[in-house]
């Protein structure tokens, strides 16, 4: 897959720059109005009975805030975070030294917690549940179960498929939170936040330009705002105008709807080739050169929010909002996009 710019998905050079832009409680945190406000309540009301936050699930599309919102948890509980990633949990040994260094009331933040096997979660849930962690000493007729009893914790675990997670695991979550897409004007606000924070003078109108662009998203925001940050520091004096952003943003082939150079070739592929479907996706895979689950699971989300895709039984199809886009003729029996 092509390296884009406007993906959700963190990279290496995303985890150290979001660090420092990170807000520390609810009261900095942009956006997600009623997720904030419930976490807010039950945060309250835990520290009011003396007692450890119920475990939570976040879950939404990459690049929303999940991990921000998990070491908010931990700040506005007066606690420590501790953080893995499921993948990173390959054995049962590996969740017990996680689980025994943590002291009383504090955070594990699982990301990725879809990835964590199966075997794992058997060790999980008498954790989560009963705050103690069964172990087999020994293998065959002398092996034995030892119940180690573990502090009280926050079990916060972040994933974008929520659907992937089993059953007995989800039902162990007391707060579940679904993060949505930001609007433009949360967006906006994010830009001139990290701006200030990298002393770069924005002016409004390139802010709103650079929301616009960012498909819902603030990591893809705060990227797009690097990028013409180094267009306007060499192309100019460093402050950033609407001038710069155009331009730099056409450079990074990022169009007005935050629409990059493989959306193009997508869309574009299905209307010339197919005649705007319907068209298989294993057929929209091989004449853009991609995987078929990348194209589901990475390229087509967007599309289908703004109502560029539809999916039928029969394919997908380019809906009418595609050719407006475009700026080409409209076929007689093309979908509205409704």
């Amino acid at each position: 897959m092509d390296e884009r710019i406007i993906s959700g998905e963190a990279d290496h050079q995303d985890t150290s720059f979001e660090y420092s832009l990170r807000p520390q409680t609810l009261a900095q945190y942009i956006g997600q109005d009623q997720v904030k406000e419930n976490l807010r309540i039950f945060i309250e009301a835990a520290k009011m009975r003396n007692e450890t936050l119920d475990h939570v699930l976040l879950y939404g599309p990459p690049g929303l805030g999940k991990t921000t919102l998990a070491t908010i948890i931990s700040n506005e509980m007066g606690v420590n975070i501790r953080t893995t990633a499921g993948p990173a949990i390959e054995r049962p040994g590996d969740l017990a030294a996680v689980l025994t260094s943590l002291e009383p009331g504090d955070v594990l933040f699982i990301d990725e917690i879809h990835r964590l096997p199966r075997a794992i979660e058997e060790v999980l849930y008498p954790a989560m549940e009963d705050f103690c962690l069964d172990i087999v000493i020994g293998k065959g007729p002398s092996a034995r179960s030892v119940r180690l009893d573990l502090p009280p914790f926050t079990l916060v675990g972040a994933t974008t498929r929520a659907g992937s997670l089993s059953a007995p695991l989800r039902d162990r979550f007391g707060v579940m939170s679904r993060l949505e897409y930001y609007n433009e004007g949360q967006l906006k606000e994010i830009v001139v936040r990290t701006a200030a924070i990298l002393d770069t003078e924005i002016d409004e109108e390139a802010a709103d330009e650079i929301a616009r662009r960012s498909r819902g998203t603030p990591r893809i925001a705060n990227r797009l705002l690097r990028r013409v940050r180094d267009y306007a520091q060499v192309r100019g004096d460093g402050a950033v105008n609407q001038q710069f952003a155009n331009e730099a943003l056409e450079m990074l082939q990022v169009d007005r709807l935050g629409l990059d150079h493989i959306d193009h070739k997508l869309l574009r592929g299905m209307i010339e080739r197919f005649r705007g479907g319907p068209v298989g996706l294993d057929t929209i895979a091989a004449t853009i050169g991609e995987e078929a689950h990348t194209i589901e699971d990475v390229y087509e989300p967007y599309l289908l929010q703004i109502g560029f895709l539809q999916r039928t039984p029969r394919g997908r199809i380019a809906t009418q909002l595609v050719y407006q886009h475009f700026q080409m003729e409209v076929p007689s029996n093309c979908q509205n996009g409704s």
